[in-house]
């Protein structure tokens, strides 16, 4: 765990030290030196299930994927980012990717804390640098409100679970994840029991979002500049599913019969927020709203507790962040020529950039689960366990899964096919940045499909 965090921290005097002709190149070696590092806990070699460097730190294949995820997106935030940001003054870059660092450097110590408390902290730290990147740095004045929305939704979630880990510690005398699934279970039976358990998995839901508190995400993503974007949709979203993967474990004998309202409204939210795509017109709106669609089947599977839900959920949640980040970035980048996102304004695009349209459309064709991407792995198992649960479900999600296939169908039309307006003729070609940018988010996408079990090894 060291060998990855004390680069990260180091990543700060490179961002202050180094003169501003290689601010960016070094930044970035750094930061992809550090993703190809955390590789190396890919390599499972632990019989217990957890891999432990000190006793506040550790890697177990639950987290394993979301840590190697969250180290391998800063090198690509951090190339994004580059013409967004270069324009403006020296110091005000190097706060730029300090906060991009910080940002991994806090996310590292969530996923790897053993301690639930330490998790919260860190938890809590993330939305410090996010919020200040997004009111900073975010394209249009709405950001201010955007930032709010985001801020206030999240603590307003957040608050409770801090009183229910302080009972819940009252209660069992630790917090330690190593020790609280081999405790005595809870006996969870009066009214107030009822309140710890919303209390203990609120803040994961807003975080996820589950539809009905997911009102900050489209807001936060439109105004986040493409780093912000980029990061929220692939690992801040994931905080939520870990968190409430770690938590359910204490919470078993109430699940069964309070997680119905929670599941319920995870698999209307696919529709809805499904529908809501299919209107947008907007590309980064529709993108945040898709991203809704997807987390509700990972909430959903994770409420029914099994281990093929869980499984199902890790895989989604690791292919959607890959996915929904290169979206992200594909929209920046005709965002940056076009200084449009309408999309009616931005349609033929095939014509003027040929191999961006290949890119677009192998990111679609993963966004909406084609076989065999790793997408596909995850909702399969996710909808098998939800018919298994209770085969009336199969009608939501495979309502959902068509309107996926339709929206990620119209994002491409609209964006891609169709004559090109006079006004798009003259617009500058890729850039190698952005190939190799584009590169790293298939690549891993790709691999996946070669070896799942890095993904699904843990429940077997």
């Amino acid at each position: 765990m060291l060998k990855v965090l004390v680069p990260t921290i180091m990543l700060f005097p490179t961002v202050w030290l180094t003169s501003p002709k290689w601010l960016w190149t070094a930044s970035a070696a750094h930061s992809l030196l550090i993703a190809l590092f955390s590789l190396t806990w890919l390599k499972w070699a632990s019989e217990t299930g957890w891999a432990t460097s000190n006793l506040h730190l550790a890697t177990d294949p639950l987290s394993t994927p979301l840590l190697v995820l969250t180290c391998w997106l800063l090198p690509l935030m951090i190339l994004a980012s580059q013409n967004h940001i270069n324009p403006e003054p020296i110091n005000r870059q190097r706060l730029y990717l300090s906060l991009l660092a910080s940002l991994q450097a806090f996310l590292i110590m969530a996923f790897g804390a053993t301690e639930i408390i330490m998790f919260y902290i860190m938890f809590e730290a993330t939305l410090i640098p996010t919020l200040i990147i997004i009111t900073r740095w975010g394209n249009q004045t709405e950001r201010l409100n955007a930032g709010t929305y985001f801020l206030f939704y999240t603590l307003a979630g957040s608050l409770p679970l801090l009183v229910a880990l302080l009972l819940l510690q009252q209660s069992t005398g630790t917090l330690s994840v190593l020790l609280t699934q081999y405790a005595q279970p809870l006996v969870l039976d009066s009214w107030s029991d009822k309140i710890w358990w919303a209390g203990c998995l609120i803040a994961f839901l807003v975080k996820m979002p589950l539809y009905g508190v997911h009102l900050w995400l489209p807001k936060a993503h439109v105004e986040a500049p493409v780093a912000g974007s980029m990061v929220l949709a692939a690992v801040l979203l994931k905080l939520g599913g870990y968190g409430m993967m770690r938590m359910m474990i204490m919470l078993d004998p109430l699940s069964k019969e309070l997680a119905y309202p929670f599941i319920i409204l995870a698999l209307w939210g696919i529709i809805m927020t499904g529908s809501i795509c299919l209107r947008q017109t907007d590309l980064k709106s529709l993108i945040a709203y898709s991203s809704v669609s997807h987390m509700g089947l990972v909430a959903g599977a994770i409420l029914i507790q099994t281990p093929w839900g869980f499984t199902g959920a890790i895989i989604l949640m690791l292919a959607h962040g890959l996915v929904s980040s290169m979206l992200f970035c594909l929209a920046n980048t005709a965002y940056e020529r076009t200084h449009s996102r309408t999309m009616i304004l931005a349609r033929g695009l095939q014509m003027v950039l040929p191999l961006a349209t290949v890119r677009w459309f192998i990111s679609n064709l993963a966004n909406l689960a084609l076989p065999p991407l790793p997408n596909l792995m995850g909702e399969l198992m996710i909808i098998t366990t939800l018919f298994n649960w209770s085969p009336t479900t199969i009608a939501l999600t495979g309502l959902g899964t068509l309107i996926t296939a339709g929206y990620s169908l119209y994002m491409f039309l609209m964006t891609q096919r169709g004559p090109a307006p006079n006004h798009i003729i003259n617009l500058p070609p890729f850039h190698t940045r952005e190939h190799l940018l584009m590169a790293l988010h298939l690549t891993p996408i790709i691999l996946l499909v070669m070896k799942p079990e890095l993904l699904w090894g843990w429940c077997y």
